[in-house]
């Protein structure tokens, strides 16, 4: 649907079409910046002005602390994971109530291995809210994936317990998934990463392995993080600040001539992150189902909601390089579009002596399968809707012109088929589509009329589906049970784009 028509459509229209629609009152609405509600009959309140904080920059970039296993035997990872607020210094002098795992925003790292047993207590101490814990593209079973049909009640502890099979080394993470509030413990600090390394790695250990986590983070004056607004639901959340491991703008010193391994995660509600490293050379060699096939050079990456690459990049000039964002149009409706070309994310300083020699980064890092001939195709659209009522303005979002259900199954597929699916994005932004439960390869893509292959062949479990685009994917479930696929934007995700696909033996 066309922005105009989108914003401009009326509630008759709504009515009709059965959608349950999430629903605005008139003071949320008049409090959007810069909205001019005349043409609606209601009277245009003056906009706030936005107030945001000096955040620290400059610092070390610091590692994520891992989680230590509390196990003895080899092959098993046992620990404890616990939500709850607690309190952080992003300015100075000023104190801000996060969520947290263990503590920590983001919270700790996990690092296994393939073949290893992992075991671990989750304690949900949100007052009041429900969470879960999803295991982001991770191969567990679905009674382990931490879906909203499965909540762990406030002040309760539900164990989570699954296998890393072999060929699951990759880049994961973990996030809350309670229906309703995913976008809120999310934005509020609810991130972490899982590390599943390959007993045999091809990535030279000389590049070390930094993972770098994208957050975003919007404060009020008192330093307390600031509730969703209408745009907010409309566009997802972006916040005034992007952070990497927490930090804003951190720094990295290397020496002259070094090859670095970064993981890129994107784990901000809404935000696409066109990044560069300037004119140091950059190459990818994993997506978020693990390592390519072989090397891919490039001059830029995007980073939608949700996904993962694994990047070496090579420091051949002394000086300062910056990772900085770049223009990208994912659209956007109402006002307070972000400008987000030119944000600096990290500074490295690249020394004037050489390190140690590097070796050479091989030109064979892995074997994809191809997945093979699909036995059934399916179609999954992306639509949004908005309109007035005597109660404020509602809006909705929906996959094959339905809104989510929890008690609905949407689509049953067989365990062990492949299947081609279609994901038409009929909207008027951006949508970054995720599977629960398996990997995924894109096919091709497709827009206004145009069809391109993937740059390469890629295990995935999110791929931002453009405006007017649609992109084919094969995939195969393995493991029976129901699981989710919907949009990463999480505000979108909960005003309904989302569906339940059970799988059966």
């Amino acid at each position: 649907m066309h922005r105009r028509t989108f914003l401009t459509a009326g509630i008759a229209t709504l009515a009709t079409a059965g959608h349950a629609l999430a629903q605005m009152k008139m003071d949320d609405m008049n409090a959007m910046p810069g909205m001019d509600h005349s043409a609606h009959g209601m009277p245009a309140k003056p906009a706030k002005p936005a107030v945001s904080l000096t955040l620290k920059e400059g610092e070390a970039l610091r590692e994520l602390p891992r989680l230590a296993s509390q196990a003895s035997d080899a092959g098993l990872f046992q620990a404890k994971l616990t939500a709850a607020p607690t309190t952080v210094r992003f300015a100075e002098g000023v104190e801000t109530q996060v969520l947290a795992y263990n503590g920590m925003a983001p919270g700790p790292l996990i690092e296994a291995f393939e073949g290893d047993r992992i075991e671990i207590d989750f304690t949900n101490d949100i007052p009041g809210e429900d969470s879960t814990i999803h295991w982001h593209g991770m191969p567990v079973p679905a009674d382990q994936d931490g879906n909203p049909m499965d909540p762990v009640a406030s002040g309760a502890t539900r164990g989570y317990a699954f296998d890393l099979p072999a060929g699951s080394a990759a880049s994961y993470w973990f996030h809350p998934h309670p229906h309703g509030k995913t976008a809120e413990q999310v934005y509020r600090g609810l991130a972490g990463i899982f590390l599943v390394k390959p007993k045999a790695d091809p990535v030279p250990a000389a590049y070390g392995d930094t993972v770098l986590v994208f957050t975003d983070l919007r404060l009020g004056a008192d330093g307390a993080i600031s509730e969703n607004s209408m745009v907010d639901l409309m566009n997802g959340r972006v916040g005034d600040h992007v952070l990497v491991n927490g930090q804003k703008n951190p720094v990295l010193d290397v020496p002259l001539r070094a090859k670095r391994r970064f993981r890129l995660y994107n784990a901000t509600n809404a935000r696409f992150l066109k990044l560069s490293f300037g004119a140091a050379a950059m190459t990818v060699i994993g997506t978020d189902g693990g390592l390519l096939e072989a090397p891919f050079a490039v001059d830029d990456v995007l980073l939608a909601p949700a996904e993962r690459l694994e990047l070496v990049v090579s420091f051949e000039r002394p000086g300062t390089v910056q990772l900085q964002t770049l223009a990208y149009e994912r659209g956007w409706m109402g006002p307070g579009k972000p400008n987000d070309a030119g944000l600096a994310l990290l500074t490295v300083n690249v020394s004037d002596t050489p390190g140690e020699p590097m070796p050479p980064l091989p030109e064979k890092l892995g074997t994809l399968a191809a997945l093979g001939t699909p036995v059934v195709n399916r179609r999954f659209v992306f639509t949004e809707k908005m309109g007035m009522s005597a109660g404020g303005m509602e809006m909705g979002f929906f996959i094959n012109d339905v809104a989510f259900d929890m008690n609905r199954v949407d689509v049953t597929v067989k365990a062990g088929d492949v299947e081609l699916w279609e994901v038409i994005n009929r909207a008027d932004m951006d949508h970054p589509f995720h599977v629960h439960g398996t990997q995924f390869q894109v096919v091709e893509h497709e827009r206004d009329g145009k069809v391109t292959p993937p740059a390469y062949r890629a295990w995935k479990d999110t791929i931002n589906v453009a405006r007017g685009e649609t992109v084919r994917l094969l995939l195969k479930q393995d493991l029976p049970g129901q699981r989710m696929y919907h949009c990463h934007i999480l505000e979108h995700e909960q005003l309904g784009m989302m569906g339940i696909v059970d799988v059966t033996v």
